[in-house]
């Protein structure tokens, strides 16, 4: 056996049920990488991407032989899209940290979305989670309906941190709420227990953006009050 296979099978046996590691470990590179997110540093990226790359081989489960068996194909897929998404925010907030000054450590500014933003989201994510379910029943997947919410609800939350939406929070914890127990009933313990953290994370994460944003905003308005000279 090569180090690469021993790697994918390497198990943890909890109570006679079989745990990847690699699901463990891409669960808490994903965790790194919002943790970083939160911080606005560029490194959340890359160490996002890795363990997405990781959990694409857990959710494909048919062909990975994992110990579920199952093809969650908008978990999968999402994996890859992350990977495309992540790839389009790791250079916007690259090209950001350039353009900033030297002693600044953040790469993007939070604000909310404008309406028509939002208004965006809003479409996206009621015609991508219809289209999607439709895609995922079509090829088989496991629970389509919450599969194609949790994919599409992750891309659209993925992009929002690029562009730096403070809204993008509040995507995850919709997520999340889909996600715990769809995750619970498929088997994937770790990755359940891994949103349940998240969850808690994002919307700590929302407070922190909600009050970098605030100080931001107060640090413009005095800046635009005119200077009284007596």
């Amino acid at each position: 056996m090569n180090p690469i296979t021993e790697l994918l099978d390497a198990t943890l046996w909890i109570n006679g049920i079989p745990i990847l590691w690699r699901e463990i470990i891409g669960n808490l590179f994903g965790l790194a990488c919002a943790w970083g997110g939160m911080r606005r540093l560029v490194w959340a990226w890359p160490v996002g991407i890795v363990g997405n790359a990781l959990l694409f081989t857990v959710f494909m489960g048919g062909l990975f032989n994992t110990p579920q068996d199952l093809d969650l194909y908008g978990q999968a897929g999402r994996q890859v899209m992350f990977i495309i998404v992540s790839c389009y925010g790791w250079y916007q907030w690259s090209a950001a940290r350039r353009g900033a000054t030297s002693d600044e450590a953040v790469a993007v500014m939070p604000r909310w979305a404008s309406n028509r933003e939002r208004a965006g989201l809003v479409i996206a994510a009621v015609v991508g989670t219809i289209t999607c379910a439709w895609i995922f029943q079509s090829l088989g997947s496991w629970g389509p309906w919450a599969d194609a919410w949790i994919f599409v609800g992750s891309v659209l939350a993925t992009y929002g941190m690029a562009r730096g939406w403070t809204e993008f929070w509040l995507i995850w914890i919709a997520v999340d709420i889909v996600g715990v127990p769809l995750l619970l009933v498929a088997g994937y313990y770790p990755s359940a227990v891994l949103y349940l953290v998240y969850g808690v994370f994002v919307s700590w994460g929302f407070f922190v953006w909600m009050r970098v944003q605030k100080k931001e905003q107060s640090k413009t308005a005095k800046a635009k009050q005119p200077v009284l000279i007596s």
